[in-house]
C-alpha cells in the first residue's frame, strides 16, 4: 500500500509540474501572439483569408444554431409565463435570454468547435510535417504568419457574429411567439425594444472579444504543441476544442457576473 500511495504521490506530482510548465508556455505563446500585433499591416492578406475563413463561412452554423435556440426559448418561456397571466413578458424576457447569455455564449461554443478545430487541426498538422520549422529557418515568425492574423480576424468577426446570432434568435422567436403562443408582433417587439437598457448590450457584447481571444490562443497553442503523428494532431485538436470550450462558459459566467455587479453600483 505505502508503495502504491508513494507512486500515486509522485504522479500527481509529476502532473502538477506538467500543468505548471505547460501554463508557463501558454502565457509566453500568448504574449508572443499579442506583441506580434505590431505586423498587422505585414499580414492584412491573411488577416482577410482568416475573416473570412472564420467568420463568413461560420455564418450557416450561426444561423442554425440561433434559431433552434431563439424558437424553443420562446415555446418554453411563453408556457411558464402563460401559467401566471404574463404571457405578454415573453419578448422581455426572451431579449434578456438571448442578448446577455445565449447569444454570446451559443456563438462562442459553435465557433469554439468549428474555427478551434480548424486551427487546432491546421497547425498541428504543420508542426507534424516541419511547416514550422521551414518558416523559421527562413526567418519568418511562425506566429506573426500564422497565429497573430487568426487571433485578429476572431477579434474583428466574432462581434458581428453574436448580434447575427441574437437578431436571428429574436427574429426566430417573434415568429414563434405569433404562431405558437398567438401574441401580437407589437406586444413581442414592444417588449424586446422598450425594456432593453443600454447594460444589456454591454454585457451581451463585451464577451465575444474574450471569446475570441481564449478560443484563438488556446487551439493555435495546442496546435503548436502537436506531437505524435497524425494521432497527436487529433489529440491535440479534441483537447483545444475541449479547452476552449470550458473557457468559453467560464469566462460568460464571469463576464457577466463582473459587468452587472459593477454596472449596479
Amino acid at each position: 500500500m505505502w508503495k502504491i500511495a508513494q507512486a500515486y504521490s509522485e504522479h500527481l506530482n509529476w502532473k502538477f509540474k506538467s500543468f505548471i510548465f505547460t501554463m508557463q508556455e501558454f502565457l509566453l505563446f500568448s504574449l508572443r501572439s499579442i506583441s506580434s500585433f505590431t505586423s498587422i499591416k505585414r499580414y492584412w492578406r491573411d488577416i482577410l483569408n482568416q475573416m473570412f475563413i472564420s467568420g463568413t463561412e461560420s455564418i450557416p452554423i450561426i444561423l442554425v444554431s440561433s434559431i433552434s435556440i431563439g424558437s424553443l426559448l420562446v415555446i418554453e418561456v411563453g408556457n411558464q409565463l402563460e401559467e401566471f397571466g404574463a404571457k405578454t413578458m415573453t419578448g422581455r424576457t426572451t431579449a434578456l435570454s438571448v442578448i446577455r447569455e445565449l447569444g454570446p455564449m451559443l456563438t462562442g461554443l459553435m465557433l469554439s468547435a468549428r474555427v478551434g478545430a480548424r486551427n487546432g487541426s491546421e497547425l498541428g498538422a504543420m508542426k507534424i510535417s516541419e511547416q514550422i520549422d521551414a518558416l523559421r529557418a527562413f526567418g519568418t515568425d511562425p506566429i506573426a504568419k500564422l497565429v497573430m492574423p487568426r487571433l485578429v480576424a476572431a477579434l474583428i468577426m466574432f462581434t458581428p457574429l453574436t448580434a447575427l446570432s441574437d437578431f436571428a434568435g429574436l427574429m426566430s422567436g417573434a415568429f414563434v411567439a405569433e404562431y405558437y403562443h398567438h401574441l401580437d408582433p407589437g406586444i413581442y417587439w414592444n417588449g424586446v425594444l422598450d425594456l432593453l437598457i443600454w447594460k444589456d448590450f454591454v454585457v451581451g457584447f463585451l464577451k465575444p472579444p474574450v471569446f475570441a481571444v481564449l478560443i484563438t490562443l488556446i487551439s493555435c497553442f495546442n496546435g503548436f504543441s502537436a506531437t505524435g503523428g497524425t494521432s497527436g494532431v487529433g489529440s491535440s485538436t479534441i483537447k483545444g476544442i475541449v479547452v476552449s470550450s470550458g473557457m468559453v462558459l467560464i469566462a460568460n459566467f464571469y463576464v457577466s457576473k463582473l459587468v452587472l455587479e459593477n454596472m449596479n453600483r
